[in-house]
């Protein structure tokens, strides 16, 4: 509730002649519900009951109406005694004995500086600039809006007759020098999941060099880099020159890692070695809409992933259970695992949900080689892409010592390139600001 012209005015000259509100500050009681001057930049109050701090541009017209619930900004105080600046982080030894029930006594606002000081109940101070709180405002627009811009690209997904349009390309040497190209190229993986790469080196170390401009390579059990090349007596069905179906890359890790980097050294000259790949997403969203209950039941089902044997002499044994298609709270896709070869013949569920998994999995591999897309990378290219989303393969080949398909893989986790894109995006503002 507003207070009456009339009602401030009068205020206003009972304040100045007792003194109690110095000339650029207004200062408010926890008890009182709005105050404001038609001549002052800032407005602030705090309703009693609910602790909720209000805050205003009055110069600004139509300025929205900012709220800030009294606890949340009592805890994310900036003065040294709450937050450490080097780290840009508060400081953890008051929540040992945090005072969830701490009030407001009193607000003012200073109009020069852009201001808000609040006194506390447990006799500490806190001072919050306008900028600062526009920044963190709550309204939804305000947060979705953050998020956006900040958090993840919403993805898209896309058909294999789309394909051709989302597939975008990028030179090796400019996403080395320059780094809105370095962006442009990661914000490509992360909306559609997949990109390539041309006229890289034929240099067996150009997947790590990648990774280290992003940040820093995913080690696993087959190492940092591995080089999918036939050999005699492999140990892992990639290393074979066999058809090699579509699926997803270590789905018997808990950490999978995300983004998949493979580098084309050599490429085999007969007819086969043509790479294959499907956006898993797009198959969920079909069956999802078209088969409802299989949905169901690939994405609550756990199916144990293993992958045993010995690579470089380290023995391994790995396991993870979990489903074909994985969701978050909000329903939205975290992951897609399928793997043949790496399925365990253990199958842990009742005997009786056995054949409608079957019948559900099926169905979702077949619309996936259905929608599989097929390319041949040449020497040079780098096909990189999401591996939690994308079902990638390769037809089979003839593979002698003088027709050799020789491709170098890497992968860097999704952490590491939503950092390297949120430094690069605050980087490239802060020059456009600066000219």
């Amino acid at each position: 509730m507003f207070l009456t012209r009339q009602v401030l005015q009068q205020l206003t000259r009972s304040a100045k002649q007792t003194s109690e509100i110095p000339a650029i500050h207004r200062c408010l009681s926890a008890q009182a519900q709005e105050i404001s001057h038609e001549n002052d930049n800032l407005s602030a109050s705090v309703r009693g009951s609910e602790q909720m701090v209000i805050v205003q541009e009055n110069d600004l017209p139509h300025s929205p109406t900012m709220q800030f619930p009294g606890i949340w900004l009592r805890d994310n105080c900036l003065c040294d005694q709450c937050f450490h600046k080097d780290s840009l982080s508060r400081k953890p030894m008051r929540w040992s004995n945090f005072d969830c029930d701490v009030k407001v006594e009193r607000i003012t606002v200073d109009d020069k500086k852009n201001e808000i000081h609040i006194n506390w109940s447990d006799n500490h101070e806190s001072t919050f600039s306008l900028d600062w709180l526009k920044e963190r405002n709550f309204s939804k627009e305000h947060r979705e809006k953050y998020l956006h811009e900040w958090y993840r690209p919403q993805t898209q997904t896309w058909s294999k007759e789309e394909f051709p349009k989302i597939l975008k390309t990028f030179q090796f040497n400019d996403i080395m020098e320059k780094d809105e190209v370095l962006k442009e190229w990661l914000d490509t993986l992360a909306v559609w999941g997949v990109s390539m790469l041309k006229n890289a080196p034929l240099d067996i170390g150009v997947v790590k060099t990648i990774c280290n401009r992003i940040g820093f390579i995913r080690k696993t059990t087959y190492g940092e880099e591995f080089s999918v090349i036939s050999r005699p007596g492999a140990k892992n069905y990639s290393y074979l020159s066999e058809p090699l179906p579509l699926h997803t890359d270590l789905p018997y890790y808990e950490y999978k890692p995300s983004v998949t980097i493979l580098h084309t050294l050599e490429q085999s000259q007969s007819e086969g070695g043509w790479n294959t790949l499907t956006d898993g997403f797009s198959i969920a969203n079909q069956l999802k809409a078209k088969h409802p209950e299989y949905f169901k039941i690939l994405s609550e089902t756990l199916v144990d992933w293993c992958d045993i044997g010995q690579d470089a002499g380290v023995s391994f044994h790995n396991m993870w259970r979990a489903p074909v298609i994985n969701l978050d709270r909000d329903g939205h896709y975290t992951r897609i695992n399928h793997s043949v070869p790496q399925r365990d013949t253990h199958f842990n569920i009742d005997a009786d949900k056995v054949v409608p998994w079957y019948r559900a999995n099926a169905l979702f591999v077949r619309w996936a080689h259905e929608q599989a897309v097929t390319f041949k990378t040449q020497p040079g290219d780098v096909l990189t892409f999401n591996n939690l989303r994308m079902l990638h393969g390769r037809t089979g080949y003839n593979d002698t010592q003088d027709n050799v398909r020789h491709i170098v893989g890497g992968f860097v986790d999704w952490d590491i390139v939503y950092s390297r894109m949120r430094v690069l995006k605050k980087s490239l503002e802060d020059k456009i600001t600066e000219k």
